[in-house]
């Protein structure tokens, strides 16, 4: 089954975490929403403060409820804080949802308990600033039910199918043994962060290692982790860490892929089957009937 908007459909913009606190930026990923001809309520969403959050945790909860029959709840911006309002154990139902960074915590529980709909992708605060090709593929997985293959850098060979799962790798690890937290078995893991330090990267790694999160895997791929991608001491010191946490693994890796908090961030729809390719780097999805 796979949800599309289409004109005229009202959507949600929540903040489920840290207040907005870039107005100019979050008003003009409103105007991208209603150029495409979306009725959008924001919910208030500037108006909120409590300590560094967009209300506290019950205002935020309440809002997630309410918004549940949207046709689309979009996540204004990150920061830290969704993942308080899981303890109210939201009451999920199957529609689309979009996020990524902290509100991975919420794409994650609503995937986990066996509703579809959650989307990897641009959030408002940060839509304006994406490529042309990444807001014309968000959009097309929004009205369309379809995104393109995107491709990455091989680190080990073969080829994987199965369902895909795209999380920020700090939220994912705190929701191990969570019932927050999807079954990984058969399934292809997509990983983005942002400027931890490399030893906290393996110390991650490690921890899903310790917890045989990645013993029934069929693949993994990783997006941007610094604002420092570009640099080459960098990548060769995060490649060299995947490489050796992963050694005795025998699915294949890809890196690199335009996933994350750099602009260009290629919105992936949790659930998809898709196909991981270790020889040429190429990640694809089918579309769902």
């Amino acid at each position: 089954m796979v949800f599309r908007l289409k004109k005229g459909d009202r959507i949600d913009i929540l903040a489920p975490g840290s207040f907005i606190d870039e107005e100019e930026n979050f008003q003009k990923g409103v105007e991208i929403l209603k150029n495409w001809g979306l009725e959008v309520n924001e919910n208030n969403s500037l108006s909120k403060r409590f300590g560094y959050f967009a209300g506290d945790d019950l205002t935020r909860f309440r809002e997630l409820e309410k918004a549940q029959n949207s046709k689309l709840i979009i996540f204004a911006k990150g920061g830290w804080g969704s993942a308080r309002i899981l303890e109210k154990e939201p009451s999920w139902r199957d529609g689309l949802m979009l996020g990524f960074s902290d509100t991975c915590s919420l794409l994650l529980s609503k995937y986990s308990q066996g509703f579809i709909g959650s989307i990897h992708g641009p959030m408002v605060a940060s839509l304006f600033k994406e490529p042309e090709w990444s807001i014309d593929r968000l959009r097309n997985l929004l009205f369309e039910g379809y995104v393109d293959e995107i491709k990455g850098i091989p680190l080990r060979g073969g080829k994987a199918k199965g369902e895909i799962i795209v999380s920020n790798l700090t939220i994912a690890s705190f929701l191990i043994g969570t019932n927050h937290f999807p079954n990984c078995r058969g399934k292809i893991l997509i990983f983005e962060d942002i400027n931890e330090d490399i030893y906290k990267i393996d110390r991650m790694l490690t921890y899903l290692r310790m917890t045989k999160t990645l013993t029934e895997i069929k693949g993994i791929g990783f997006g941007n982790f610094s604002n420092n991608s570009s640099d080459p001491e960098w990548n060769d010191l995060l490649k060299n860490c995947i490489t050796e946490r992963l050694k005795e693994f025998s699915f294949p890796i890809l890196f690199n892929l335009p996933i994350g908090h750099i602009a260009g961030n290629a919105c992936i729809p949790l659930g998809y089957e898709a196909t991981l390719n270790g020889d040429d780097g190429i990640l694809s999805m089918n579309i769902p009937l």
